[in-house]
């Protein structure tokens, strides 16, 4: 059985699928894998490493798909390529079946199998395919340095013959595992750490990492059963803005991660909020992509408001493509273990198995 990737487009996406290191596991579980010429060079990683540890390269990217039974990617293959996948082939990826329906629609018309990783449930035996939970924390650390990088002053409080530095005060909207990383790592650097979250259960995480978690009466009633933060009440809305309005007129930075799958992102931080921020703040956002947590936020742009930065990013990771491309992969190889049957040689889509269920997109 033959195992491919294609590159995403490199404007938008720079990790790859298949590392080396991952190759060399597929290679012993039975897989033949199929890449195309300078696969990783982009990321400092040569044909020759793939060579050695006997994948096979094609000319160009439309004979890797031909080839392939299973055709793993970061997300939806371009119109182009996808037009490619014949009946019986599989794909594998980041799909978004919210905004990509009727596009998976079509191909499993084709009866291609389309397998959607961000739909794994959160149970034990599927944390080592997390990949929304690998990458988020990649994405929490990152947001951080390149907040921080933004800010005019320093972090750690300092003290000096000709006088004090206080410590900068940061706060973390959202404390899923992008905000808990998020917290952590400012903490590391010297900030004085604040969160907030609409899950209760998040506060004896954030405590427990240094953080001063700010309590929002109702909290409790708001994680679904698999983990997610839902909707907010109106009511709750309001009691959240009017702590957030106060807690922002003494905070530094604010790194915002709230999100909802499937919707667009939550606006929680206003216009009136922002207007009363100190000048010289920063807002770092990585909600960008789903329409982001201020009222200002835009995609790859950086806006400045009333002296107050607010940074959104619509893929923060192509800035750690390395590291992410390696705990992608690995989480990838981990699915496709689980789904493959190495005595037969065949993928065994077991329905039975809440794992293959749940991401098979039917």
């Amino acid at each position: 059985m033959k195992i491919g990737s294609v590159l995403e487009n490199q404007k938008t996406e720079k990790r790859i699928s298949i590392t080396p290191e991952i190759a060399k596991k597929y290679k012993s579980i039975g897989l033949e894998i199929y890449l195309p010429k300078n696969y990783g060079a982009h990321l400092g990683i040569s044909d020759e490493e793939y060579v050695n540890l006997g994948v096979k390269f094609c000319d160009d990217e439309k004979e890797v798909i031909n080839l392939s039974n299973i055709v793993v990617q970061l997300g939806l293959l371009s119109d182009d390529k996808s037009s490619l996948l014949k009946e019986d082939q599989t794909l594998i990826g980041v799909l978004n079946p919210y905004d990509n329906k009727k596009k998976l629609d079509e191909l499993t018309k084709k009866k291609i199998k389309l397998f959607s990783l961000e739909l794994l449930p959160r149970i034990t035996r599927a944390q080592s395919m997390d990949i929304l939970s690998s990458q988020a924390n990649l994405a929490g650390y990152k947001a951080v340095i390149e907040s921080f990088a933004n800010f005019e002053k320093a972090i750690p409080m300092m003290m000096t013959a000709a006088g004090t530095i206080p410590a900068a005060k940061v706060l973390v909207v959202g404390a899923g595992v992008a905000g808990l990383q998020a917290i952590a790592t400012a903490k590391r650097m010297g900030g004085i750490v604040f969160a907030t979250d609409v899950r209760m259960a998040s506060k004896e995480q954030v405590e427990s990492l240094g953080g001063k978690f700010l309590t929002v009466e109702g909290s409790e009633n708001l994680e679904t059963e698999g983990g997610y933060a839902k909707e907010a009440s109106d009511d709750f809305k309001k009691k959240q803005e009017e702590l957030l309005s106060e807690t922002l007129k003494k905070i530094d930075i604010v790194i915002c991660t709230a999100l909802i799958p499937g919707k667009k992102a939550p606006v929680i931080i206003k216009e009136d909020m922002i207007n009363n921020m100190q000048a010289g703040s920063v807002i770092y956002d990585l909600a960008a992509i789903q329409g982001g947590n201020t009222a200002f936020t835009k995609a790859d742009e950086i806006i400045e408001n009333n002296g107050v930065k607010i940074i959104g990013e619509s893929n923060i990771l192509n800035k750690l493509p390395v590291s992410a491309s390696s705990l992608y992969a690995k989480n990838m190889f981990n699915f496709i273990e689980n789904l493959f049957d190495k005595e037969n040689k065949k993928l065994n889509i077991n329905l039975e198995d809440e794992i293959i269920e749940k991401t098979l997109i039917k």
